[in-house]
């Protein structure tokens, strides 16, 4: 197989790298809204399935007059952070023209940001949604495609030869003039140095494309496995991982991959954002806050919690607004633990309800969702409503971690893993990042970001990532007391 055939083939297995959505496990698109100056957008950004790629935007107006929409991807950090190119023009959907549709090349991995332009009767507006763009697996090459790119490489080579041969051979006879034994013995030789050079050739070509695989092998973004050991006294001990960087990589990969531990901020108020579920019932759900010891160690002290297998996900971000999950797994006996404190919160016995979940002290959370299937990768609004025992909006609700409430979306098989806030599924701190806001700044620097937790009402702007059994867990606090719900979805292509 020629360099040339091997390079061909190099670029198709590099445009194969698909993209992992890091702050949620399985579930890759981005969902958010937000104000743009005088408007309020709801937007959706599907990111690409390679990387050089292209991502698919949707941006629709909930306010009136939006006349023209621009998009355009730009990297948060780095020199391509102020190397910001055209936008683009979303153009309207015919069916519904408060809805604009664009695509995006995103040229490198990394954390981005799409930057929205809204224009209209009231004037000029701009957004910035974080996107978080890797590598995280290549595909190999289909058998059969294998196949005939080797059959058409080894035609080459034969032909390569065979034109070497002849023109040593045949090129100074006249017509009809047959070739001297000598001629024949010097395209033979000929014939045999070319062979041999063409399979040095392709020796060296395919020692480069192990050398570039495996350095490519380098770059896929590796998902960071949490562990966790119990300690005395129901101290939780958990131990982040970074395999993303590595001796090779430092001086090969890109910008964004030089992750470091040293390097988080705060998402609303916290470091690690801890999340245990018992596995599969899912009815032991904690959503914890563990302290630093240091670089990468942290520590919790666990609440009463029943034995059982739990799944693990904690939720960091790096200062360039670059979100992870890391998961991890861990059994555990009972329990004694210690009371719940801060932002702490959970439940042991989580009965799932289909519409109605009840809550303490006869309080109940209301799901207000019509009869229509659930779709997956569509954005919808799920709408929750706290009701007293006598089914009056209840009195007391406050803000959870500065939002009106917090929620968990998660496939019954663990796979998928995804924590919501009222306007989107973007961590803060990133959309901190990309709005040009320092990553720890308080809520109230970031218009739109919880709806208003004075009333007993809190909705999550969402999408299902694929077909299949979920569970959601929503979290709000009232009376000071912060309490969960959860809810049974099933969801259909």
């Amino acid at each position: 197989m020629t360099i040339k055939l091997r390079a061909t083939i190099l670029l198709l297995v590099l445009v194969s790298l698909p993209l992992a959505a890091l702050a949620h496990v399985g579930s890759p698109d981005i969902y958010y809204q937000g104000p743009a100056g005088p408007y309020s957008l709801m937007v959706t950004i599907r990111p690409p399935a390679v990387i050089p790629g292209v991502a698919e935007i949707e941006v629709h107006s909930v306010s009136p007059g939006v006349t023209r929409v621009e998009i355009l991807p730009m990297q948060m950090g780095g020199p391509g952070a102020n190397l910001a190119p055209r936008p683009d023009t979303a153009l309207p959907l015919a069916n519904d023209p408060s809805t604009f549709s664009g695509k995006l090349w995103i040229m490198a991995r990394g954390s981005w940001k799409v930057q929205i332009n809204a224009d209209g009767d009231k004037g000029k507006g701009t957004m910035a949604v974080p996107v978080a763009a890797v590598a995280t697996t290549s595909f190999r090459m289909q058998k059969t495609l294998g196949i005939l790119l080797s059959v058409l490489g080894l035609l080459l080579v034969l032909g390569l030869v065979g034109i070497i041969g002849a023109a040593n051979r045949d090129a100074d006879l006249g017509p009809d003039q047959p070739p001297s034994p000598a001629q024949i013995r010097r395209a033979r030789w000929r014939m045999g140095t070319a062979a041999v050079l063409v399979v040095t050739a392709l020796f060296l070509a395919n020692w480069w494309w192990g050398t570039e695989a495996e350095a490519n092998a380098q770059t896929i973004y590796k998902l960071p496995h949490v562990t966790a050991l119990l300690q005395p006294g129901s101290l939780l001990q958990l131990t982040l991982d970074n395999p993303n960087v590595s001796p090779v990589n430092q001086f090969r990969m890109e910008r964004w991959d030089r992750l470091r531990l040293d390097d988080l901020v705060p998402d609303h108020g916290h470091l690690v954002h801890l999340f245990l579920v018992r596995m599969p019932d899912m009815q032991s759900f904690w959503h914890l806050h563990p302290a630093e010891a240091g670089t990468g160690e942290f520590f919790q002290a666990l609440p009463a919690m029943p034995a059982g297998h739990y799944q693990i996900y904690a939720d960091i971000v790096h200062q360039s607004g670059f979100p992870e999950t890391q998961v991890g797994t861990i059994d555990l006996g009972n329990v004694a633990g210690r009371p719940l404190m801060g932002d702490d919160s959970g439940q042991s016995s989580l009965a799932p309800a289909e519409k109605v979940a009840q809550l303490a002290d006869g309080y109940r959370m209301v799901w207000e969702r019509d009869t229509s299937p659930l779709k997956a990768k569509q954005p919808m609004w799920f709408r929750f409503r706290i009701e007293d025992q006598n089914g009056a909006p209840a009195k007391g609700v406050e803000q959870y971690m500065g939002m009106a409430g917090h929620a968990v979306f998660m496939s019954n098989d663990g796979k998928a893993f995804a924590h919501i806030h009222p306007s989107g599924s973007v961590s803060m701190a990133a959309l901190n990042v990309a709005q040009g806001v320092a990553p720890d700044a308080s809520m109230s620097s970031m218009a739109g970001m919880g709806n208003d937790a004075r009333t007993p009402e809190v909705s999550f702007l969402y999408g299902f990532p694929q077909a299949g059994d979920y569970r959601i867990f929503v979290q709000v606090k009232r009376a000071g007391t912060i309490e969960t719900g959860s809810f049974l979805a099933h969801v259909e292509n």
